[in-house]
């Protein structure tokens, strides 16, 4: 019968010692390591960055300068545009301003009312009206208003006829004013002294016509003239045609 051994390994003296682990870790904690990357760089993970107030009004600010950009661009190509179109008219038409004068002044009636010293007075008035235009039309519409004033004082008001006045045309029109004029006993005699120390009576005569002009065959909208004249009369005697001595009329048009 055969006795069983234990053999127990026995190691070799002579063969390596084997390698030792080591004890500190290789990756430390809280950092990841690339397969293929450097184990001594961290990777760091970084949350994703929201729009600060800053970059939003900055975005907001430059949207508003590109409006401003664009609108002032269109209102310069319409200045452009509209004065390229005036340019051209004016080279077709050669518009010239009309011309006015005070050619006659009549005082029909002069009634002083003694007991409440009012005046009653009644003017009729001829005027010159001159249209140098070769190629413009006038027409003068209703609505107009002319007044004769001493001072600050209105002596009769009236209005002008409704016509048509053409090219280069002179068109002679009379005019029938009446006025009232209450407390017109001080300025009787102011008219009185005026005419004895200078031997004039300085009148102005305004009038405010609404017209609309038509270039060729094109009738623009209503536009309004504005003529003041001044005007130098030796007296203002009732019945009688009052001489003008001199007369002086501005124009100018409102749209």
């Amino acid at each position: 019968m055969s006795e069983h051994q234990k053999i127990h390994p026995v190691s070799d003296p002579e063969a390596p010692p084997p390698p030792t682990h080591p004890t500190v870790p290789l990756v430390s904690r809280g950092s990841s390591r690339s397969e293929h990357g450097d184990t001594t760089k961290e990777s760091v993970t970084q949350p994703p960055q929201l729009d600060s107030p800053q970059r939003k009004k900055k975005g907001r600010r430059s949207c508003w300068c590109r409006c401003v950009c664009y609108t002032l661009l269109v209102l310069f190509l319409l200045i452009v545009v509209v004065g390229a179109a005036v340019g051209i008219l004016y080279l077709v038409f050669r518009p010239k301003l009309p011309d006015y004068n005070i050619d006659r002044l009549q005082l029909t009636r002069s009634i002083l009312n003694n007991q409440d010293s009012s005046l009653s007075t009644a003017f009729n008035v001829t005027i010159t009206a001159k249209n140098p235009n070769e190629k413009i039309g006038i027409y003068y519409e209703d609505g107009s208003k002319i007044s004769v004033l001493y001072m600050q004082t209105r002596l009769s008001n009236g209005s002008l006829p409704k016509f048509y006045q053409g090219h280069e045309n002179t068109t002679i029109i009379f005019v029938e004013m009446t006025g009232y004029t209450q407390n017109a006993t001080s300025l009787m005699a102011t008219l009185l002294e005026q005419q004895q120390l200078t031997g004039s009576i300085p009148l102005r005569i305004r009038v405010t016509q609404p017209v609309r002009i038509k270039l060729g065959k094109l009738k623009l909208p209503e536009v309004k003239f504005f003529v003041r004249c001044g005007v130098f009369v030796d007296s203002l005697a009732a019945n009688s045609v009052i001489r003008v001595r001199n007369s002086n009329c501005k124009f100018r048009f409102k749209l």
